[in-house]
């Protein structure tokens, strides 16, 4: 049967989409549903049809799914911010470690994938700690505040969403009520005209303090020592800038800000590790959350005070500093040059100077650093963003050979990607922990363990009897003895490999299939200039050479 636009269908919902949706078939034809939960029975009409699938809008729920449940927030169908509040809460879980699972399989080939238990959240709404709310005008005139519809820009009024704090609606009611009372404009969008474009509200969880940030199509805001004088009845204000954004884009925030009262930024804190947060800088959204993804990072590091560490896509250092409580040096790399500076800034608030931070994209620090001045890493962390990193990158976290890379991911299709690349190349997937940072939407975030060393990797070795001659012992020396000199003198962990590839250098002998894979044209990590040095003093030591 041939379905067409307008058409209603019955659909019994089997599966959900990576975006949430519903997925159900009428006579072989598949079709996408929003809002529509695994189990339900609904009533849908095509807004959209293919040859052999469709998208439906959900008009009816015939019979309720067992995992139905009534959203908290009366905007939810519109907003489309929260795509899963009509999901019961286990489920939700459910979708996303499948989602990560289903990418894993798809995109990165694997099998038998590692995947610890998803890690829930305890407090399932309030726990945003920013906001970014458009200001307009609704068809009636009136101006308001809230939240896009989905893939739109038509502002679904709401000053009180379901996951953000109480405080947000104290602000926005003040903002407006300023904005009714001297006349002040919001932005068109259409026109380029009018002054308030977004209202930007960060709070502290945990030291309880509030910034207000007006994003400005202009320099300055009408009787803006009034709106100061109102912002500051709320409990908690410490900082009040204004941002300037005179571009025609769909881009937030512009690059200046200026101070209006306070302090440029709020402090909040992260387990022991506190964080100065300016409106620019980026932080994660659940602290709560955040404190057990940084945890289990932590925990698939493995540090015991000797590791260098490289942080990539360090932001404000949040990650950095919470390695560096357990490591002997962390060198971070960010693109923003004012998130290194809350970095350097953070580094300092907590007493800790055994880090490093490097303004630069990445796949251009990193090899850099490597190539030119002979940095090494013992363990790597990246936090990319949704696009994942660049296969640059990847080549040189590849050369580097680092015994560990903790990869933390927010989108699980381009990490698929990014671990089929590193697992192809020597590293072998160890272990996969989903956390729930954003409930009530399809995102999730990962934190995946790769590991240098295949636990069923073997090597062929070609003795030359001479190497068992006891007359010589004197002067030559096992690969695990030059391991254990290495690391007592350099504190340097060398591989069997590397200690191959320096013996090459100086024309000693190694068996002819030492260490080589048993793959075709295998990309083999080259020995780091600070490790060859190393090895190259204990040939010495060792009077090998």
């Amino acid at each position: 049967m041939e379905f067409r636009k307008n058409d209603l269908v019955t659909l019994e919902i089997e599966d959900c989409g990576i975006d949430g949706e519903g997925i159900g078939k009428a006579d072989g034809f598949t079709v996408f549903v929003k809002d529509a939960v695994i189990g339900d029975t609904v009533t849908a009409k095509i807004i959209k049809a293919k040859k052999n699938y469709g998208y439906g809008r959900l008009m009816e729920v015939l019979k309720p799914s067992p995992y139905r449940v009534e959203p908290k927030c009366e905007f939810a169908r519109q907003c489309g911010g929260c795509q899963l509040q009509a999901l019961s809460y286990d489920q939700q879980l459910v979708f996303k470690t499948n989602k990560v699972k289903g990418h894993l399989e798809r995109i990165g080939g694997f099998t038998d994938i590692p995947m610890e238990p998803i890690i829930g959240m305890d407090e399932l709404f309030h726990y945003r700690n920013k906001a970014q709310f458009p200001v307009g005008r609704n068809k009636e005139g009136k101006i308001v505040t809230g939240f896009y519809a989905g893939r739109t820009h038509n502002i679904i009024e709401n000053r009180d969403c379901a996951l953000g704090v109480a405080e947000n609606k104290e602000v926005l009611d003040r903002v407006i009520a300023h904005m009714e009372k001297y006349g002040i404009e919001p932005y068109n969008e259409a026109t380029g005209k009018g002054l308030v474009r977004h209202v930007l509200i960060r709070y502290g969880y945990f030291t309880k303090e509030v910034m207000v940030c007006l994003i400005l199509n202009g320099n300055k805001l009408p009787k803006e020592e009034q709106l100061v004088k109102s912002l500051c009845e709320i409990p908690g204000m410490t900082s009040i800038t204004i941002n300037v954004n005179k571009k025609h884009s769909n881009v937030i925030l512009g690059e200046e800000i200026r101070l209006l009262w306070g302090q440029e930024y709020i402090t909040d804190r992260i387990g022991d590790i506190s964080y100065q947060i300016s409106p620019l800088s980026f932080y994660q959204v659940n602290p709560m959350q955040t404190q057990k993804l940084y945890a289990k990072a932590l925990e698939y590091a493995d540090l015991h005070g000797q590791e260098t560490v490289w942080d990539l896509y360090c932001g404000i250092g949040t990650i950095s500093l919470f390695l560096a409580q357990k490591a002997k040096f962390v060198r971070g790399v960010e693109i923003v040059p004012a998130a290194i500076e809350n970095a350097k800034e953070n580094a300092k608030l907590n007493g800790l100077e055994n880090t490093e931070f490097f303004v630069g994209k990445a796949e251009e620090v990193l090899p850099r650093e490597y190539k030119k001045n002979g940095v090494y890493a013992d363990v790597i962390v990246v936090d990319p963003p949704r696009k994942g990193c660049d296969e640059t990158l990847l080549e040189t976290m590849v050369e580097m050979n680092p015994e560990r890379i903790v990869y933390v991911s927010c989108d699980s299709a381009t990490l698929a990607r990014d671990l089929k690349y590193l697992c192809e190349r020597g590293y072998e997937l160890r272990k996969v922990c989903p956390v729930d940072q954003f409930g009530m939407t399809v995102h999730v975030e990962t934190v995946v363990l790769l590991s240098q060393q295949k636990p069923d990797d073997h090597i062929e070795i070609d003795l030359d009897l001479d190497e068992l001659d006891a007359t010589t012992a004197e002067t030559k020396a096992t690969y695990e003895e030059i391991k254990a000199y290495v690391w007592d003198k350099h504190h340097l962990k060398v591989s069997s490999l590397y200690i191959s590839q320096v013996k090459r250098k100086c024309g000693l002998e190694v068996g002819q299939n030492y260490n080589l894979s048993k793959s075709e044209n295998p990309k083999v990590p080259k020995c780091p200039p600070e490790k060859e040095a190393a090895i190259m003093d204990a040939l010495k030591h060792f009077q090998m050479i």
